[in-house]
């Protein structure tokens, strides 16, 4: 594998903007390669989200399922390193299999931990600001999801709740999307700190801003899918993006000779 000194920023490429669509396509063509460890993977994460969603409109607190539901914008590519792994052995003419993806040995690293601890602090961040519009838009617990979106979707407070609550949270996503869409594989691919990943992914962004934009949303897109769906999408949406975001990575940092 590729090394970077700590004290040099790989180059970073200039893509055009029909490449989200192209990694999309390489994405969905690794994962006719290795259909059933993605689809079991992508299973368990799945279901893992849905037990988290359902504790929650059962315990009476619905609304959080809408942070939840954010928060998979922040936390999705660490959850993804499974999928970098089978990307990057089917790279390299390996298949992979589902201890490969669970086990991966390239993620056993402080600097990653690191990551996912930025990404934790970010999240709490979100949810603390969502309280705080959710508090500050109704004096009442809305305890049903029939409760909570009558309020959200017929008032006026609750619609300026729900633009206010949109906004900040694109706005986080965004930048957490900045900092991670190109961080967390090349930490598992290249020998580098995770200021040195997070710095490369920012400018990789900011190099590509049109797009990272489109690549952002469809992203968005194709996760909202997946929970809408019960979570039942994201069996498929999990392995779809992250197999993808592998091809981005390697677009937009290459490999260097």
């Amino acid at each position: 594998m590729p090394e970077e000194t700590p004290f040099r920023l790989p180059d970073v490429a200039k893509v055009t903007m029909g490449a989200p669509l192209r990694w999309l396509q390489l994405g969905w063509q690794d994962f006719q390669r290795a259909a059933l460890p993605c689809m079991i993977y992508g299973i368990l994460l799945a279901a893992i989200s849905a037990m988290i969603a359902w504790a929650l409109v059962f315990s009476g607190a619905f609304a959080w399922v809408f942070v939840l539901a954010g928060g998979f914008f922040l936390i999705a590519p660490v959850l993804a390193m499974g999928f970098y792994e089978a990307a990057r052995l089917l790279e390299s003419e390996t298949q992979p299999n589902l201890t490969d993806m669970i086990l991966v040995r390239g993620a056993l690293r402080l600097d990653l931990a690191y990551l996912g601890f930025a990404l934790l602090m970010i999240y709490l961040f979100w949810t603390r600001l969502a309280q705080i519009v959710y508090a500050l838009s109704t004096s009442q617990l809305h305890k049903t999801p029939q409760a909570f979106l009558e309020f959200m979707l017929t008032t006026p407070d609750g619609l300026v709740m729900s633009l206010v609550g949109t906004a900040i949270g694109g706005v986080i996503a965004f930048l957490a999307f900045s900092l991670i869409v190109i961080s967390a594989p090349m930490l598992l691919d290249r020998k580098t700190d995770v200021f040195i990943a997070t710095i490369t992914s920012f400018r990789a962004v900011t190099k590509n801003p049109g797009p990272m934009l489109i690549w952002a949303l469809m992203i968005a897109a194709l996760t909202t899918i997946g929970i809408v769906t019960a979570f039942f999408g994201l069996i498929l949406v999990f392995p779809l993006i992250g197999l993808a975001s592998w091809h981005a990575y390697r677009d937009l940092v290459p490999t260097s000779p």
